[in-house]
Order: structure tokens, then sequence, then C-alpha cells
């Protein structure tokens, strides 16, 4: 058995998307393919713009066998943390072989080179990397600049870490090296319009264009040709009774927090450094919504993504030290399953026999399968996912879905 692995958003899932799993299927030979998927919110520290169930449902009908939850701690997270998370999470189920992904760069050599010298830091980067950051450099351009200080022959590959997809494919590979994993690492060059392409194009636009076409537009039949028409039916299908979810959806409640926390800072919240937990209480009387704040706060050296990730470990309550607790727990400690195929029994018997963690498939059984800590992680996730329920159910005007009464997708 052949088992390739995907970490992915897709948000929504796209052209591009299927065509990832069709090649890398067809160039590894695989049996089967499992993904590892955000759930309801997203790296760039955004809401997902459907939920996470029918996400998996268009997965499952263009590719997937299997689709299991990565949880919002490092979904929403960093590159470092969101990597490490889903790497964990797949390596963790005892039967992925490859784990596929698309990269701008298409050289997995390249890659390899580079998560080399990040994981190890040799002396000279090291000096090379603060040298810069005195200088006055944002971190990324810091850390560009040092790799080719360190390593001159990397000059004619100084836009690789500008790419997003490249920055999460090296992390993949540094997390792969740091647990000692046997999956062994794949990248397709990947296809279609750049990840930052606000533009539609003809058949392969990036998901942020298509997010945009569709907070912007009335009418959705423009999706046809950006997705496979079982992904395109299920997108059209849940707009009929529900209303995409926007970042600024969340303006009252991310508000309400920053004010009940005014007194005692944000620094405890995952990321937020002292020097932001200061600007945020200086300007919590000038916020108008979630978007405005994160332009209001973002910085030379501060991102517009860095600050919307912060601001949304600050409502769904992600601090430093839970994240310690999970890190404790080896990151990981089960697997939500979203959905699966019925064909995929065998895979499922193979995971079932060789996995380190156990397979949730339903939460009222989950207090019988984990141990406390892992229960309590878990509970704090399904609260996190209530929380953009709510929010979608109060935007759509209808009833809000219940985790717990929620089924997987069963294909």
């Amino acid at each position: 058995m052949k088992v390739n692995g995907i970490i992915a958003e897709y948000n929504p899932f796209h052209n591009g998307h299927k065509y990832q799993l069709e090649e890398s299927r067809r160039q590894l030979g695989a049996d089967y393919t499992v993904i590892a998927m955000s759930g309801n919110f997203m790296q760039r520290g955004i809401p997902a713009l459907l939920d996470k169930y029918r996400r998996a449902e268009m997965a499952l009908k263009n590719g997937a066998d299997l689709v299991v939850e990565i949880p919002a701690c490092y979904s929403a997270s960093s590159a470092e943390y969101f990597a490490t998370g889903a790497v964990c999470l797949l390596d963790k189920l005892g039967v992925v072989d490859h784990l596929c992904f698309g990269s701008e760069c298409g050289d997995i050599g390249i890659l390899k080179r580079i998560a080399d010298i990040l994981l190890k830091e040799p002396d000279e980067y090291v000096r090379c990397l603060k040298r810069n950051l005195r200088q006055g450099l944002s971190y990324p351009n810091a850390r560009t600049n040092a790799l080719l200080q360190y390593d001159p022959s990397l000059s004619s590959q100084k836009d690789v870490l500008s790419s997003p997809n490249n920055i999460l494919g090296i992390e993949y590979l540094k997390a792969l090296s740091r647990r000692h994993s046997a999956i062994v690492p794949f990248t397709t060059l990947r296809a279609g319009s750049d990840y930052h392409d606000r533009r539609l194009g003809e058949n392969q636009s990036s998901a942020l264009a298509i997010r945009q076409a569709v907070f912007s537009r009335q009418d959705f039949d423009f999706l046809e040709s950006q997705m496979p028409e079982s992904a395109y039916l299920i997108i059209k299908e849940y707009l009929l009774t529900a209303k995409p979810v926007h970042i600024n959806d969340f303006s009252f409640a991310l508000h309400y927090k920053l004010l009940s926390e005014r007194e005692n800072g944000y620094d405890r919240f995952l990321d937020v450094s002292s020097d932001l937990s200061d600007r945020i209480r200086k300007n919590l009387f000038r916020f108008d919504s979630f978007r405005g704040f994160c332009d209001l706060l973002k910085s030379k050296e501060l991102t517009y993504s860095r600050i919307s990730r912060c601001l949304l470990h600050i409502l769904l309550d992600m601090d430093t030290d839970t994240l310690e607790r999970y890190q404790a727990m080896d990151y990981i400690p089960y697997a939500r399953v979203l959905g699966f195929r019925r064909d995929a029994a065998p895979l499922l018997s193979a995971i079932k026999e060789k996995a380190s963690i156990p397979l949730v498939t339903k939460l009222a059984d989950a207090d019988k399968l984990l141990g406390t800590e892992a229960y309590e992680m878990l509970k704090k996730e399904t609260n996190i996912n209530n929380i953009y329920q709510s929010t979608l159910a109060l935007k759509s005007k209808r009833s809000m879905e219940n985790e717990y009464s929620t089924p997987i997708v069963i294909l």
C-alpha cells in the first residue's frame, strides 16, 4: 500500500488543487491520499470561506480518500507551527509514505538545502541574521539576506523565500527532519495563478482571487470555471442558504475580547509580543473593524497577516501556556476525522493498526478514547469551531450547527 499525504486549506477547493491530487498520485503511483486539512480558521489569520465539512466533501469527491483536521492552534498559526502540527498529524497516522506539496520552486533539492541551513543554524548564518536585524530589516528580509550571505551559491534562488508555498514547503522539510520521520517529501510545480494574485483567470485562479470575487459578487456562476464540477455544485448549494464568512464578521467579538483583556495586556496570547500588546492597547479606541484594525497596527516589522493571526489568537483564546501543554503531548494527541471514502476501508484498517494516536470520528465517544489532557484539547478546539459556527449562523440568519451532532462526510 502506497499512501500520499497532502497538507491543505482548500479555501476553497479549486482546479489547481485537483491537479495536485491527480499529479502526485500519478507520479508516485499511490493507492490512497490522506489530506491533513485546516478546520474553520486559516494560516493567514482568516476564517474559512465555507465550513470544514463542505471543504472535506470537495476533496473527497476529487481524489482524496481520508480528510483529517489540523487543529486551529496550528492551522491559524505561523508557517512553522502550521507545518509542525500538520506534519506531526500525518506522521502519527503511521501509514503515510510521501508528503506531497506544491511549490513555486518545484525543486526539492533547493528547498532541502535551505531547510537544512535554517534547521541547523550555523554560527555564521546566525551572525549574518542578527546583523541584518540590527540594521532594521524585517525578519523575512533579514533571513533571506543572511542565507545569501552565508551561502552565495543560493543567489540565483533569492526569490525562493518570498513565495508562500516555498516557505511552507521549507517548514514541512524542517518538521520532517526534526521528527526523523520516514515520510519522503515530494514537490510538484505549482500550477495556475500566483498565490497572491487577486485577478480571476480562465480556469486556474488563486484561492485568494476566488474568495475576493465571492465577497464582491451576487452571481456565483463564475465559480463553475474555477472549480471541478462536484466542488462547484457543493459551494453553489451552500451559498443558497449560507453567506460566505469574512474576517470582519468577527469584529464585534474581537473588540469585546480586546476590551475585556485590556487591563492585563495581550502578551500571554500566542505570537503577541509586548510591543504589539502595547500598540493594541494604545489604539484600542480607534478600532472600527477586524480588518481595519489590522491595517492600523501593521508596520514595517509586522505584516498584515501576522497582525491578523495575532488578533485571531486573542479572539480564540489561544495562549502560549496552552501551546506549551500541546507541545508536551508531542503536538497532536488524536486525529479528528472529517470524512472518508467507503472504498478506502483498507487504508482505515491500516491506520487503526499502525497509528500512534486514536482516530476520533464521533465527538460523543472522544472522552472514552482520549486521555484527560488530549480530551481538554479537543474540547477547546470544539469551542473554537463553535465560534465560527455561531458567527455563520448569525450572518446567515439560520440555526447554528452543533459540532456534536454534525456527521462526518462518508462517500
